[in-house]
């Protein structure tokens, strides 16, 4: 499953994210962010015109991302929390 694919304020923990091609500077760069391995994300928002931008939290800072970007990132069912 991808973040992308994440239900609305729902939590997931990170698998990985893809990389595209080599030198992929946009995996690089969610990477950076705090999109690795075992991290916990959540689903807050989504935008009003298609569902972009996607408003994602990971640790205690949120991001916005396309969906094409939230579509690279790899994650796996996370333990059940309440929302906060």
């Amino acid at each position: 499953m991808t973040l992308s694919d994440l239900p609305m304020h729902s939590s997931a923990l990170v698998e990985s994210v893809q990389d595209l091609h080599a030198n992929d500077a946009i995996a690089r760069r969610l990477r950076e962010l705090g999109f690795v391995k075992g991290e916990d994300v959540r689903l807050v928002a989504r935008g009003p015109v298609g569902g972009e931008p996607l408003l994602v939290q990971v640790g205690f800072t949120r991001f916005a991302l396309r969906r094409s970007e939230a579509a690279r990132i790899l994650i796996a069912p996370g333990p059940a929390r309440g929302t906060a």
